[in-house]
């Protein structure tokens, strides 16, 4: 690799094992510790933006994610030893995306959704990216499944559970509804829901009467007339009116069948 004004520069890897290797020549007490390992940072935090791509379709801020994958990175730093053998990108990859995956469920998660669910979240989440180039669109479900060589329900049930994130706000505005909150599109209970029961026992009974009785109780409690009109318009005694209309409500009150 050739750096400004074509001076040769060392690649990331070489690089960091460079610095690895002077950070195992250090003693634990030298003030150049802290500088060498602030550089290993510096150097590997494309690994941690590399990462963090992984989540961007979370309704996280990418900068927050990365935040959290430096952390990861530091432990990593901390943790390796490169006497092992083992690359440290190949080491410190899992540690971060484990950091932002934890992240993810204990802090920003507010809806409980199985584990299985979020760790297949991931394999989902880097299908649908590595499929989205292969092809140049978003991938279909069938697409995934055959990917990951899981079954197309588990894809389904894996986006769903890797959206639920948050709990949505009764009160929050919605932009693609005017405006208007969830609340304000959600039914209501209707206060003469609970009569329902109650007016069709009363037309049940109703029907019951003789059509003259009927009528009586339809002109005194719906067309709310007094018995000296409906006297007057029966052409009887408001007398008369009175006594069937006790008559009629004993019977109506017991349920019971009329009886001449």
């Amino acid at each position: 690799m050739r750096g400004p004004g074509g001076r040769p520069v060392l690649d990331v890897r070489t690089l960091t094992r460079v610095l690895f290797e002077r950070l195992a020549e250090l003693p634990p007490d030298a003030p150049e510790r802290e500088r060498v390992r602030a550089a290993l940072i510096e150097v590997n935090i494309p690994l941690v933006r590399y990462a963090a791509t992984r989540f961007r379709s979370r309704s996280e801020p990418m900068e927050d994610v990365v935040q959290v994958g430096t952390i990861g990175l530091i432990n990593a730093i901390d943790r390796f030893d490169p006497e092992r053998g083992v690359q440290f990108p190949t080491y410190a990859l899992p540690t971060i995306l484990g950091e932002i995956k934890r992240y993810f469920r204990d802090n920003v998660r507010t809806m409980h959704v199985p584990r299985r669910l979020q760790e297949l979240w991931v394999q989902v989440s880097g299908a649908m990216e590595e499929l989205t180039v292969l092809h140049g669109r978003a991938p279909k479900v069938p697409e995934i499944a055959a990917s990951l060589r899981i079954p197309e329900e588990d894809v389904r049930a894996c986006l769903d559970a890797g959206r639920a994130y948050n709990a949505a706000s009764l009160e929050a505005a919605q932009e693609h509804e005017g405006g208007l909150a969830l609340l304000d599109r959600l039914g209501y209970e209707d206060a003469a829901l609970a009569e329902v029961e109650h007016r069709d026992m009363v037309r049940h009974l109703l029907v019951q009467l003789p059509e003259r009785e009927r009528r009586i109780v339809m002109l005194r409690f719906f067309a709310n007339l007094t018995q000296s009109q409906i006297s007057t318009e029966l052409g009887m005694s408001q007398m008369h009116v009175s006594r069937l209309l006790s008559r009629i409500l004993t019977r109506l009150r017991t349920g019971n069948s009329w009886e001449d």
